[in-house]
This record gives C-alpha cells, sequence and structure tokens, in this order.
C-alpha cells in the first residue's frame, strides 16, 4: 500500500491546440498538507478538475486515495471531497437544513444526519446560526459551510480550490485553523490559493507550476532558499517597491550591490534587507525576472 494519497506521473492535458498541463509529476503524502502555486491559467483548476475525476487526463498516469482516477472513477470519488472557489450552498434553506440534506444524499440515516449535521456545525463555528437562511450569512460563514457541506460524508482526501478567495483576514486565518484541525484527524489536504502567506502557513510542501509544467517542489523555507539568503529591497518617496535583489548578506555583497545601483536609482530611494518571502518565491520561479537573482 503507498504511503501517498495523491500519484500524478506525466499528466498531460490540452484544450484543442491549447497545452495546460505538460508533463507533472506529483506525490502527495497522505495526512498532509499540499499547497499547489502557479499564475492564472496555469493550470491549477485543470489539475484538481482531473484529480476528482471531473476531467480526464489525455496521458499519463493518476491514483487518488490508491485508485486509477481514469479506471477505478467511483472508488476515486467515494473517496475524496471537494470545495470549488465558489460557495455550493442554497441560500433559501438554513446551514442545519443544507447539512441535513447533503447527509441524506451521502446515504446516511436520518438519526446519523442529525448526528453528523450537529457534528460540523459546532466543529465548523456555526450552531448559534443554524437556523438562519444562508442568503443571511457572511461571506466567511458561507465559506465554512461549503466546506462543512464538503465534509458530510468521511472522506480520506479532500481538494480546496483557492477556498479562502474573497474572504476577509479573520474569516481567511478562521479557515486556517479549520484545515488544520482536519490534517490532525489525518485527512489529506490538497489546496490551490492565490495567498502565498497560505501556502507558507499551511502546508508541508508546496509545487509551484508555470507554463504547464512543475518548475519547484519543497518546503516553504526550501523554496525561500532558493532565492537567496536575504533580499535587498529598495522603495521610492511613495513607500513603492521599485527594486529587490537578491543578495548572500554579507557586507561586501551589500556593498556592491548598493554601488552597482548607486547611478540607477533615486538618491532619495530608502534601502532595507529582509528575509526571502514566498512573493519572492513566485516571482522567481514562475517569471524568472526577480531582478538580480544570482545563481
Amino acid at each position: 500500500m503507498s504511503n501517498f494519497a495523491i500519484e500524478v506521473k506525466g499528466l498531460r492535458k490540452s484544450f484543442g491546440s491549447q497545452i495546460v498541463l505538460d508533463g507533472i509529476d506529483l506525490a502527495v503524502p497522505a495526512g498532509t498538507v499540499f499547497a499547489l502555486l502557479g499564475p492564472n491559467g496555469a493550470g491549477k483548476t485543470t489539475l484538481i478538475h482531473i484529480l476528482s475525476t471531473l476531467t480526464a487526463p489525455d496521458q499519463g498516469s493518476v491514483r487518488v486515495a490508491g485508485y486509477d482516477v481514469v479506471t477505478e472513477k467511483n472508488e476515486v470519488k467515494r473517496s475524496i471531497s471537494l470545495t470549488g472557489q465558489f460557495a455550493a450552498v442554497d441560500e433559501m434553506l438554513t446551514a442545519e437544513e443544507n447539512l441535513r440534506m447533503i447527509c441524506r444524499l451521502s446515504g446516511l440515516t436520518s438519526a446519523e444526519s442529525g448526528a453528523r449535521t450537529a457534528e460540523l456545525l459546532k466543529q465548523f463555528g456555526l450552531s448559534s446560526a443554524m437556523g438562519k437562511r444562508v442568503k443571511t450569512y457572511s461571506g466567511g460563514m458561507r465559506r465554512r459551510l461549503d466546506l462543512a457541506i464538503s465534509l458530510a460524508a468521511s472522506r480520506p482526501v479532500l481538494f480546496l480550490d483557492e477556498p479562502t478567495t474573497g474572504l476577509d483576514t479573520i474569516s481567511r486565518r478562521s479557515l486556517w485553523d479549520i484545515i488544520l484541525q482536519l490534517k490532525e484527524q489525518g485527512i489529506t489536504i490538497f489546496l490551490t490559493t492565490q495567498y502565498l502567506e497560505e501556502a507558507d502557513q499551511l502546508a508541508d510542501t508546496i509545487s509551484v507550476i508555470a507554463d504547464g509544467h512543475v518548475v519547484a517542489t519543497g518546503t516553504a523555507e526550501e523554496l525561500k532558499s532558493r532565492v537567496g539568503g536575504e533580499v535587498i529591497e529598495l522603495r521610492n518617496e511613495k513607500e513603492e517597491v521599485i527594486r529587490m535583489i537578491s543578495t548572500n548578506g554579507s557586507i561586501h555583497d551589500v556593498r556592491q550591490t548598493l554601488n552597482e545601483l548607486a547611478h540607477t536609482v533615486p538618491q532619495e530611494a530608502r534601502v532595507s534587507i529582509r528575509k526571502p518571502s514566498m512573493d519572492d518565491v513566485f516571482l522567481a520561479l514562475t517569471t524568472k525576472n526577480l531582478e538580480g537573482t544570482r545563481s
């Protein structure tokens, strides 16, 4: 039995003449959080659709929970939960009614559905609002309910496609806590996100895709180390970043870099030195133009 909940080898997918995924290899250990980063149009949602059997691959081997997504599609479906980019709830029903309905559709008895609904309402902090129609909910509450619905039936693998898009900071961090709790329960979580801090905070492993290829895989710290030891950041009078240059942090390297910049940036520019962030990683790996990056 494989220790990987998700295994992808040589995956290719095209739509007409457009190649979206071009030889993707991934391996996600069971019980971990895996984050997939990439610019818009990089193929993140297409990959999730293939992993969740919504779209068929053109080439390659794809296994989820030990099952092949093409030849064992039904087994895969019984092993996964999926939460898309937009909340898929019935606004005219209450949270309790939404959850009970999904539990019954998932095959639970009436008594089991009631117990599971109560459990999920408590876990996602919705018990006090369980009797209110969903149309009165905030964006964060709707997103929590949507995630609760996707977990109505206990499944070992959870796909989250940009789960916190559009949420405020408090709601986003609340959802982060829930995701980490699900990981503690042994659920494998595969998420795509636009928020680089989200991947940094949640993921055990991060992969970055660009132009249909995986361009890097590793922990957040491993990916940051690829950018360099430190980043010199120059800002103008409006506190806007005008240049970013990687450096090893030594006095010699910093002095050399500033001397090289002396005649190309405004004299009033302010200088700071900081550790690399996931933003630096993302720019370096997806655009290959983090200015001044040294090999």
